[in-house]
C-alpha cells in the first residue's frame, strides 16, 4: 500500500512541478520526475536545514522540499534538452 502512496504523491509533485515550468510529461514521466525530486529535496533540505525534511515525508514541509527537488530537476532537465521552459502560464 505504501508503494502505491509512493507513487501517487511523486505522480502529483511531477505532473506540478513540470505544469509550473511549463512541461507537458506523461504519467511515468512525471512520477520519475517526483521521487527523483523527492531525493534531491532531501538532500536540500538536509543540506540547508541539517535535517532531512523532504524524503517521501508525508507532511505538507516534505512536500514543499520534493516539490522544490522536482522543479531543480525540471529546470535542469529544460536546460538540457534546450527549452526555454514557458514560466508565465
Amino acid at each position: 500500500m505504501n508503494l502505491l502512496l509512493y507513487l501517487i504523491l511523486g505522480g502529483f509533485v511531477g505532473w506540478l512541478a513540470a505544469k509550473i515550468a511549463g512541461r507537458e510529461e506523461g504519467t511515468i514521466a512525471s512520477i520519475f520526475i517526483g521521487i527523483i525530486g523527492s531525493v534531491i529535496g532531501s538532500w536540500l533540505s538536509h543540506f540547508l536545514t541539517g535535517r532531512d525534511q523532504a524524503y517521501l515525508a508525508f507532511s505538507w514541509v516534505g512536500l514543499f522540499w520534493s516539490l522544490l527537488g522536482a522543479l531543480i530537476l525540471v529546470v535542469i532537465l529544460n536546460m538540457i534538452q534546450g527549452k526555454p521552459g514557458n514560466m508565465s502560464k
